[in-house]
């Protein structure tokens, strides 16, 4: 690997961290791609947009929090190359390599000796009344269809291929990967899933009914959500930070997406043991 990119959330606390680590990448006659939305922090890097980033380099360093790394894994080619998620607060899910572990990761991936987490991402379409195609998103947490704090619970029509599943009357509705199970669905009450598995789980928000609970379907399903009550404030939102307002019969079609993220997998911990250490399992 020769050519590497740094994306960073801007925090004046990380900069001499990224410096030390371009020093050392620079040490071993890569070339650095920096996001030109940082400050410079050698003259030797090469500023570019983070949109524009994955295209020209072989690896991409992330400094930042979950929220940093759910951004780029919206950018264009970021499927093609893998991404080293270092975590810069509390210990992420995603980000999982602390600050004090990077240059040991990066021995082993200049060596060869990593492992890659490759994470499924979702697609959505946002289908508006009296069209046949919409925008389209790519998530890696999940794809949530919700109200603002004024509305009133909604009606979603709720379709998996080409069998009806019901109407939820609910807050709301999250329609998530593995990856995200452990975000949002999970305060909604939806299961933790292991990440590398290939599925869906579909959680209400809140539903009316208390029967309706999360359900799991297969990687391969396509999920339809209908807007059936009349509402002033709902949205599709993607990974909590990209949204649309949706109206009365529009609808929103959830698939698995082409694109897929390459995580560069922690060699010091596991995923359940990052489970343990984020959820405070065994303690008192």
């Amino acid at each position: 690997m020769k050519n590497i990119g740094i994306i960073a959330k801007k925090r004046i606390d990380a900069f001499d961290l990224i410096g030390a680590v371009v020093l050392e990448l620079i040490d071993r006659d890569c070339t650095v791609f920096i996001d030109q939305n940082l400050p410079m922090v050698d003259a030797r890097c090469r500023c570019v947009a983070p949109e524009t980033l994955a295209g020209q380099v072989d690896l991409i360093i992330v400094f930042g929090g979950d929220g940093t790394l759910l951004s780029v894994a919206r950018l264009k080619n970021i499927d093609q190359i893998p991404v080293l998620a270092v975590n810069l607060g509390s210990l992420g899910f995603l980000t999982e390599i602390s600050a004090g572990e990077i240059s040991a990761v990066l021995e082993k991936v200049f060596s060869g000796a990593y492992s890659i987490d490759r994470r499924m991402m979702l697609e959505a379409m946002l289908i508006q009344k009296g069209n046949d195609r919409g925008p389209t998103f790519q998530a890696l947490n999940d794809i949530v269809v919700n109200k603002g704090a004024l509305a009133r619970m909604m009606d979603l029509d709720t379709y998996v291929n080409d069998s009806y599943l019901n109407l939820f009357k609910a807050d709301g509705l999250i329609i998530c990967t593995p990856t995200g199970s452990t975000g949002y669905s999970l305060s909604a009450g939806g299961p933790i899933v292991y990440p590398s598995l290939n599925l869906f789980s579909i959680t209400p928000i809140c539903p009316h009914t208390l029967t309706n609970r999360p359900i799991i379907i297969s990687d391969d399903s396509i999920i339809s959500v209908e807007l059936m009550s009349e509402s002033e404030d709902v949205f599709i939102t993607v990974d909590g930070q990209v949204g649309m307002r949706m109206e009365r019969h529009d609808r929103v079609v959830v698939r698995k997406s082409v694109k897929t993220l390459s995580l560069v997998k922690s060699p010091f911990r596991t995923y359940f043991e990052i489970l343990k250490q984020k959820l405070k399992w065994g303690e008192r």
